[in-house]
């Protein structure tokens, strides 16, 4: 079995007919029906020839928290502010990391008490209500036109968001649609057919200059940075990590395979945590930097049932807290040394000093074999999103190991508790 950076180095494009999923999570005669059949309808669509790689990644905060936001991006990784939109309901602003890239655009509302259907659906759990318009949205596809996605995808049972079904017209332009939210993910998905830094071309409203105090406050965070050496260590995003529950992981899997381009590249069991993780990758590209890997985590055991074992279960407290909602975007740091220290316990080190506070040390080892080296920050107070950094050592193929992923998963739950006494209604 060759794995995609083989395949990339052979010239040669993956055949998704043969190829053999990675991992030991033992996957139901359904999805393993469903599977294939996914891809030879995808391939018959067009979709696979409209759809390029991703184009964007897209976050909402609260009211007020834009810049500060940003600046957090600034400071902790390689995302920089290059310009902003107003539009009836929201300031739009576009970060790039490398031009290769995909974007950041964060959407913040332009009144603290702005309402529509992630606000309700944030209201519903305990440990989201806290910021009810905070949420990654989802991915943007670059596409050949928007309108051929749309007439490939809605035979298929995909519904798209139109001009009246959302009070945020973001996600009805003309040349940027989006998917309704997932009902397995509460993701949504989006397609562009013009170049995404030309937002005169989206017709995203009028475009707006940040006052001095806010460059200044992204100035600083951005100085902060190249004052601690950790500039040009953290490349982009890796991979981003959904977390769903138990019963949806199948369901999840396929409906992303069915509007993307990407593939099944294997699941693996965590048994101390009592969860597994999947990975979906576009299969033309060996550079995740530039379509990052999407994962979908998922408990092995419901927690209606758990009881009964009274196994670990962190990723399915964690949506019962929070929803169906992104867990965590993994930032890649380029493999190597500062002095004698390897590149991400340097960046993480010099971090914790700026502030930037850390569930837990970093984990794994990277000595003659390939491996990785991992860790999450606690969560942003702005987007609810943790950061992962994670550093890959002599080419190591793959997104994580068992023992890493069960300390993070063991980390980060013990920072996600729900602490009853809480109102509800």
């Amino acid at each position: 079995m060759t794995d995609l950076a083989t395949h990339e180095a052979m010239g040669d494009k993956l055949d998704l007919a043969t190829y053999v999923p990675m991992g030991d999570k033992k996957n139901s005669e359904f999805f393993e029906e469903y599977l294939p059949r996914v891809y030879e309808r995808r391939e018959k669509s067009g979709l696979d020839q409209l759809v390029g790689p991703m184009a964007a990644l897209v976050v909402q905060v609260e009211h007020g928290d834009g810049v500060d936001y940003m600046a957090e991006l600034a400071a902790m990784g390689p995302y920089r502010f290059q310009t902003a939109r107003l539009t009836d309901t929201h300031k739009v602003y576009v970060l790039q990391s490398q031009p290769e890239y995909p974007r950041l655009i964060v959407l913040e509302p332009l009144t603290a008490d702005y309402v529509d259907n992630i606000t309700r659906w944030n209201m519903l759990y305990p440990l989201a209500r806290r910021k009810p318009n905070a949420r990654y949205i989802g991915e943007v596809y670059q596409a050949q036109s928007t309108q051929a996605v749309r007439d490939a995808l809605e035979p298929q049972n995909i519904r798209f968001a139109y001009p009246g079904d959302t009070v945020n017209a973001f996600y009805t332009n003309k040349n940027l649609t989006f998917t309704f939210m997932s009902d397995f993910t509460y993701n949504r998905v989006g397609y562009v057919d013009v170049d995404l830094d030309d937002l005169d071309a989206l017709g995203l409203g009028e475009s707006i200059n940040l006052t001095a105090d806010e460059r200044g406050k992204l100035d600083r965070a951005d100085a902060l940075q190249s004052e601690h050496g950790v500039k040009g260590l953290v490349l982009g995003v890796d991979h981003a990590a959904t977390r769903i529950l138990a019963g949806d992981r199948e369901h999840a899997l396929l409906e992303y395979l069915t509007v993307v381009p990407y593939y099944f590249w294997g699941a693996y069991n965590i048994h101390e945590m009592n969860s597994s993780t999947n990975v979906t990758r576009h299969p033309d590209i060996g550079d995740e930097k530039k379509s990052p890997a999407r994962v979908f985590t998922a408990n092995n055991t419901p927690s209606i049932v758990n009881s009964f074992d009274n196994l670990p279960m962190p990723t399915e407290d964690f949506v019962r807290n929070f929803g169906r909602r992104m867990h965590h975007l993994a930032m890649a740091v380029i493999d190597g040394h500062v002095a004698d220290e390897k590149n991400v316990d340097y960046v993480v080190r010099q971090l914790a000093e700026m502030g930037t506070p850390f569930l837990a040390k970093v984990v794994g080892e990277c000595k003659d074999d390939p491996n990785l080296k991992q860790i999450f920050s606690k969560s942003s107070p702005y987007s609810l999103l943790i950061t992962e950094y994670i550093e890959r050592c002599h080419n190591f193929e793959g997104f994580f190991t068992r023992d890493n992923v069960a300390s993070l998963t063991a980390a980060a739950g013990a920072d996600e508790r729900y602490e009853h006494g809480h109102v509800f209604d």
